[in-house]
């Protein structure tokens, strides 16, 4: 094909590479855009579920997608010989530990973790920041999140002791043996425990999904302007 001086006759196998290539960029695009929605219809949810009022953490075992993000009321009693500090937690630039305690669901052989909040760590590392106990039956309210907390992996050995990097629900009922609802509550009633809880609302994150989606989306175009450029030859004059 001859137009205005350029000749554009692209062969074959450039044809085929650069219309998959765009389809799969455009696809991926797509993707982006349907994960930035679901995180946006997420949301909304929790932004509603926000204005509802507490709901009762049943004694037999729930569904994590049917309590997550919704506020909570569970009664129940400590188990502080099971506390873990969950390490690599940082407050207004301090370093710190959440402090999850488990909860005997009372008239029920379940328990639910409860999130109970942050803690400075000691000057000495070896030597945990003592947590005031909280004895008998109570009521603890919170926000229900996903069990499953992941900061980074120092190494694949077990866990031992009360500190961990990352939380596994599953992992946490092998070693103590106990019964456990799959989700945990970050605490929201007060206690005199001293310890700070300032959860942070998330934003949706539908942003870096959508930012993605701009990359596919370009990454498309470039690949068609470059199967474009290569193959647009200027027509050579015949010599007189």
């Amino acid at each position: 094909m001859n137009v205005l001086g350029y000749r554009f006759e692209p062969r074959l196998w450039a044809i085929v590479i650069t219309i998959i290539s765009a389809i799969i960029f455009i696809e991926l695009g797509k993707w982006q855009l349907s994960r930035a929605e679901e995180k946006n219809l997420q949301y909304e949810q929790l932004e509603q579920y926000a204005k509802q009022p507490a709901v009762t953490l049943p004694g037999t075992l729930v569904k994590l997608k049917d309590f997550q993000y919704r506020e909570v009321e569970v009664s129940g009693e400590y188990l502080p010989e099971h506390t873990i500090y969950l390490d690599n937690k940082i407050y207004q630039g301090r370093a710190g530990y959440h402090v999850i305690t488990p909860l005997k669901i009372s008239n029920s052989k379940l328990h639910v973790l409860i999130n109970r909040g942050w803690i400075a760590t000691g000057n000495d590392r070896t030597i945990l920041p003592s947590v005031v106990e909280v004895k008998g039956e109570l009521k603890v309210t919170g926000i229900v999140a996903s069990p499953e907390i992941k900061t980074f992996d120092l190494s694949d050995k077990i866990v031992e002791g009360q500190v961990w990097d990352n939380f596994n629900l599953e992992r946490y009922q092998e070693i103590s043996g106990l019964a456990m609802q799959p989700l945990m509550l970050l605490q929201k009633s007060e206690e005199k425990d001293g310890l700070i809880r300032d959860w942070s609302k998330p934003d949706s994150g539908a942003s870096k999904n959508i930012g993605y989606a701009v990359q596919w989306f370009s990454l498309a175009a470039t690949a068609v302007i470059i199967f474009i450029v290569l193959n647009v030859k200027r027509r050579n004059k015949k010599i007189e």
